[in-house]
């Protein structure tokens, strides 16, 4: 089938630019259609869905479309494109992609390019990198990744530098079995892992590394908000999970770390990375958040806790090595969680990164996984 490039945008202000994308698609041989979210009404002839249109299928209806603030619409329009799946061609051009844009990619797989001058009229610059943004979306569309003829279901996986050495292991011995998908736990990359699993996308989770609860609570530069671990009730997917690098929340440099921290337990990785060491206090809670969410599951459940250690920085002779705030984590999720045969929590005498613990993962999710492929038989 032949592919179709959807150009978004406002066509009250920018007809000119849409028709110079939709000649330069055109001259590569991608048939484009113009999406109008234009805010006066006007859309200058070129328009082939309109705006009123758009504003019709909005949830928010009309008044979510006809903003006049710039930076409304394109996060409007960005929260558009993070819902297509993974994998669809998604290309955002603005001059907004100069700067910090986790806001508006998120955890998609969006692609943004700097317009460099303002997208105000064509012009030496700008006739080159909308031309560009043309080319690079038409390569996408034409030049489409094949599908892998492999029938091993995929999985998602969390890591952090500090629990690497486990996560590693279980893709060595998953991987056989399973198209391991390995996900940075730094606030998007736990969106991410949990936008696939709710697309239906990965068929288990190896959630090892919640570490972006930590950043969550204290107001660290990881947080991946308060919906992560909202999988577990949203999908009935077997979950396997552990309290990976619950031991640090991240700020960026020392000088970021905020003034009420300052006397605290900070480990400097890097010039750009500060880590703070979390109190009894705060692992209690976050355990009981974490019990919170476990108790809504639907799907089996296995959350095991490494009495050895909860990251490479948590372990005898390091410098958050802490038995007491560790413990206060693993007692509040001990107090919370409502166990059942479904639902189990597994405390371990290994420290996360060794390989007995890597192998008492593996044994959990290739049970929680035949459960699974049992009760679909």
């Amino acid at each position: 089938m032949q592919p179709i490039a959807y150009l978004i945008g406002t066509c009250d202000t920018k007809a000119t630019e849409l028709r110079y994308l939709r000649e330069r698609l055109q001259a590569a041989g991608v048939d484009s259609c113009i999406v109008d979210v234009g805010t006066q009404g006007d859309d200058q002839g070129v328009a082939d869905i309109s705006a009123a249109e758009v504003a019709a299928c909005h949830p928010e209806g009309a008044a979510a479309v006809f903003v006049n603030d710039r930076g409304r619409a394109v996060a409007a329009m960005a929260e558009a494109l993070r819902e297509l799946d993974i994998g669809v061609p998604k290309l955002l051009v603005s001059t907004i992609a100069s700067g910090n844009v986790a806001p508006y990619v998120g955890p998609s797989d969006i692609a943004m390019l700097y317009s460099v001058t303002d997208v105000a009229g064509l012009n030496r610059i700008s006739r080159r990198v909308l031309g560009n943004a043309a080319h690079a979306l038409a390569g996408m569309l034409r030049e489409r990744i094949p599908a892998i003829a492999d029938d091993k279901p995929a999985i998602g996986l969390s890591m952090f530098g500090v629990t690497t050495d486990c996560v590693n292991r279980l893709c060595e011995s998953l991987e056989a079995d399973y198209d391991c998908l390995v996900f940075h736990a730094t606030g998007t990359g736990g969106r991410s892992l949990e936008k696939l699993a709710n697309s239906g996308m990965i068929e288990g989770l190896l959630d090892v590394t919640t570490t972006e609860i930590c950043d969550l609570f204290m107001g660290g530069v990881f947080s991946a908000g308060d919906s992560r671990l909202d999988v577990v009730a949203r999908t009935a997917l077997p979950y396997v999970g552990s309290v990976g690098a619950l031991d640090m929340v991240n700020f960026a440099g020392l000088e970021s770390v905020p003034e009420r921290y300052r006397q605290r337990l900070l480990y400097e990785h890097n010039p750009q990375i500060t880590l703070m060491r979390t109190t009894a206090e705060e692992n209690a809670r976050m355990g009981r958040w974490i019990g919170d969410k476990l108790n809504r599951s639907r799907g089996p459940v296995r959350f095991l806790l490494p009495e050895g250690g909860v990251s490479a920085l948590d372990a005898p002779g390091q410098p958050f090595h802490d038995p007491a705030a560790d413990a206060a984590l693993f007692e509040a999720l001990e107090q919370t969680v409502e166990q059942t045969p479904e639902r189990q929590l597994i405390r371990s005498p290994h420290h996360i990164n060794d390989p007995a613990f890597a192998a008492q993962l593996v044994e959990q999710f290739r049970e929680v996984m035949a459960t699974r492929s049992r009760s679909t038989h």
